[in-house]
């Protein structure tokens, strides 16, 4: 019954340009990355495709062309974050995490670092990581224990990092290290190669989903970077960070939109093909209404997220709009995998269908970059203030 069919979103886009740049994504996503989105379970990274991104001048969207970046708005950017994660959540969550990881350089960096590197960091086929979390802290990042010692012109660091995305396949890690007092105040970026001495990667994470994009901790024993190498200013990283996460929660959300449309296409799909008491399930009031709740939510969290990027376009404040976006969209995807795989039954728990990865995979998105529960404190303190001590 084709009339019953998903369609692909219907955008509204800024510009030609922008119209243009979807057309290449959904394309590129169709061919190379949905046929092959089933290996995921092989636990493989699909560098190539990071590759054939990097080539398409995907993977530095909303930096600067001066750099190598395509110069496009977020309300843009995070589209192509949504087509990317609703092909495949590694490569749309890949996209989001190498964005977040180049952001420190391109929003602090000095005009000679910046032309030393982010050429080759957004267009130069290299792939990128941020360390923040550690193994013992994660919500409370301000109390990470890396250190970095100076020693003449360079830096020593030493201590290890938890929960990296990409950790041990990145080019260039961005990482918050103390390099002073205890606090938020003591904490100092820096960019690090991939191949610098004494940086070594533990054996990827045993994931309940998400197994083709490696998580893994990252160890830096006595690691040497040159002054040259600090982002900002000393004990201006913990500013930095918090700043770069409130870009990188939208990155979050979009993606959970994705797996969320994703999810609801394959609903609809199935709902309109199978068939019971002789007639399509999908014209069941029950389940029409299901499909109807899912799709409400989904363009509820579109909204949200566009909202909240149309702000940072704009150079308003955003943070809380941000959060905002990343716990409802993320909640959103967990309940509408959830329901897709209620929708096809017995064959939404097999492997035969991808509902059951999309649900899998929807969970992590409300843990990574700052929980729900995080998100919710946020929200709260812009709305009622800091919490009493």
């Amino acid at each position: 019954m084709p009339d019953r069919a998903p369609q692909p979103v219907d955008r509204q886009l800024p510009t030609d340009e922008a119209r243009d740049l979807i057309s290449l994504v959904r394309e590129i996503a169709q061919r190379e990355i949905a046929p092959r989105a089933a290996e995921e379970e092989a636990g493989t990274f699909p560098r190539e495709v990071f590759a054939l991104l990097s080539d398409s001048g995907l993977l530095g969207l909303p930096y600067d062309a001066e750099h190598g970046g395509g110069e496009q708005p977020y309300e843009v950017y995070l589209q192509v974050l949504e087509e990317l994660a609703a092909a495949r959540l590694t490569v749309g969550l890949g996209v989001s995490v190498h964005t977040l990881a180049s952001y420190a350089l391109a929003a602090y960096g000095t005009k000679e670092q910046q032309a030393e590197h982010l050429p080759a960091m957004l267009g130069g086929g290299l792939l990128g990581a941020y360390c923040l979390s550690e193994p013992s802290s994660g919500s409370d990042a301000a109390s990470l224990r890396t250190k970095a010692v100076r020693e003449g012109g360079e830096w020593v660091l030493s201590g290890t990092k938890a929960w990296i995305t990409h950790g041990g396949i990145a080019d260039f890690y961005t990482v918050m290290a103390r390099t002073g007092e205890d606090g938020p105040r003591g904490i100092t970026a820096f960019l690090v190669p991939g191949d610098a001495e004494g940086l070594s990667a533990a054996v990827p994470e045993k994931k309940m989903g998400l197994k083709g994009s490696p998580t893994a901790q990252v160890h830096f024993d006595g690691v040497r970077v040159p002054d040259a190498r600090r982002i900002g200013e000393e004990g201006q990283g913990f500013a930095i960070a918090l700043s770069a996460l409130d870009s990188g929660r939208l990155g979050i959300a979009a993606c959970a939109i994705g797996v969320a449309q994703a999810a609801l296409d394959t609903a609809v799909a199935y709902a309109a093909e199978r068939r019971q008491f002789g007639k399509p399930i999908v014209d069941f009031q029950g389940l029409r209404f299901m499909l109807a709740d899912m799709a409400t939510q989904i363009e509820a969290g579109r909204a949200l997220c566009l909202s909240a990027a149309r702000l940072r376009d704009a150079g308003l404040p955003f943070a809380k709009q941000a959060a905002m976006a990343k716990l409802h969209c993320t909640d959103t995807a967990m309940r509408v995998t959830t329901d897709a795989v209620q929708i096809l039954g017995g064959y939404g728990y097999t492997a035969d269908f991808p509902a059951e990865r999309y649900m899998r995979e929807a969970k992590v998105l409300q843990i990574v970059e700052g929980t729900n529960q995080i998100q919710r404190m946020v929200i709260a303190r812009h709305l009622a203030g800091p919490e009493e001590r």
